[in-house]
């Protein structure tokens, strides 16, 4: 299989090229020239992502990047899945660590690991790459903008690892992070890949559990599920639209955003305009100019056809903060990006929805614990990261800075 530029300028790659690359050479982002087709059964997810590594370097590891990467649960309870079981507590890991485990492989050179972060994504890439040879890390991330735990998670590792805090939004640091690729220094004095969702290698894993949860959810009620995501950067989202586009029984898509509503208006307007970022209390979320919106609509060149699979609901942080209260009382402790979902799902019609539960509350125990008047269990892989110093320089949003 091939993949293609959603700016179709740039000659098509195959996967490990793609992965290697991380963005276009055009600008645009990599999507599959085709999407195979489930054909009902089990699930089976090396069967799943078989298709898109087919005569590639990296078709004989397959089954052992799956195994390495996806050694933690997700498991769906009742009308929610729980993506936050792996090593830095939030759904990042499942794209994280398969990345990591194809670059290892397709690597021997040293490699620059260039990710720009609203919070989770990385802590997430910083586990995933953290002591592996041949990698150096550079973390991105907005001064202020992520919670003390999130820094915490951000800015712990050291050895081949380098944090920034970015005097300015996430959008700043996305927009570094893309200067990079273009940039005459960068060029010339390292090899340099993408770890953001702008990276095919992130949301090809991210497909596998939709598929899975929607083959799930219909062989025990017979009717397809909808989903609905808390939304920023929409690489969760967009995962989730492939998987519909492959087959798998998925119903309409309701992206939960906070105030940043980039996908909304696009949905009303048809003209995808950059926002000015909103700082919210599901911060990491807070992306005023999603960079995988080009992919979602590069899958929907017709925006009636986007419209007909696709929802967006605003949640203010006022309605983020009754619904984490209301939620404890019923014994349901919400991060506050869940909690966008649990909220997004109030209106809606019918009861055929799937909740995605992106982070653990412990990581927002800041904003969680006031509202709900409790102390919030501390996971066991979290409590390990608190206790680990801390490592950063602040500069200004300015790719010169970074060194």
């Amino acid at each position: 299989m091939k993949f293609q530029s959603t700016r179709g300028s740039s000659p098509k790659v195959t996967i490990s090229q793609a992965i290697d690359a991380g963005l276009a050479p055009d600008g645009g982002l990599y999507v599959p020239e085709t999407f195979p087709q489930y054909t009902g059964g089990e699930f089976n997810l090396v069967e799943t992502l078989a298709p898109f590594f087919k005569g590639d370097p990296l078709e004989p590891f397959l089954s052992k990047i799956c195994e390495s990467a996806f050694n933690f649960p997700i498991p769906l309870k009742k009308d929610v899945l729980e993506l936050f079981h792996g090593p830095t507590a939030a759904f990042k890991d499942v794209g994280a660590r398969f990345l990591a485990e194809c670059q290892s492989r397709l690597n021997e050179s040293n490699r620059t690991v260039l990710v720009a972060t609203s919070g989770d994504t990385g802590g997430a890439v910083a586990a995933a790459f953290h002591g592996r040879k041949n990698f150096e890390v550079v973390i991105l991330f907005p001064k202020g903008m992520v919670s003390p735990r999130q820094l915490q998670q951000l800015t712990c590792w050291g050895d081949n690892v380098r944090a920034y805090a970015v005097r300015g939004t996430f959008d700043d640091c996305q927009r570094m992070a893309k200067e990079a690729f273009h940039d005459p220094w960068w060029k010339s004095n390292t090899t340099l890949t993408s770890a953001n969702s702008i990276n095919i290698g992130r949301l090809l894993p991210q497909m596998s559990y939709y598929a899975q949860s929607s083959v799930e959810y219909f062989k025990k009620f017979g009717t397809k599920p909808g989903f609905i995501i808390p939304s920023g950067n929409l690489g969760n989202s967009v995962a989730a639209l492939w998987a519909k586009k492959m087959g798998f029984p998925i119903g309409k898509i309701v992206m939960a955003t906070n105030a940043n509503q980039a996908v909304g208006d696009y949905l009303k307007t048809g003209k995808n305009t950059p926002h000015q970022t909103i700082n919210t209390l599901a911060n990491a979320m807070d992306v005023g100019n999603p960079s995988n919106l080009e992919r979602a609509i590069n899958l929907y060149p017709v925006l009636d056809d986007f419209r007909v699979d696709v929802e967006s609901i605003s949640v203010s942080d006022e309605e983020i903060k009754q619904t984490i209260i209301e939620g404890a009382k019923l014994g349901n402790i919400w991060c506050p990006h869940t909690a966008t979902a649990v909220y997004a799902k109030k209106k809606l019609k019918g009861d055929a929805w799937i909740i995605v539960a992106t982070a653990h509350p412990a990581k927002f125990e800041s904003i969680v614990e006031p509202l709900i008047q409790q102390k919030i269990e501390v996971p066991s892989v979290l409590l390990e990261l608190l206790s680990k110093p801390s490592h950063f320089k602040e500069i200004n949003a300015d790719l010169k800075e970074v060194n």
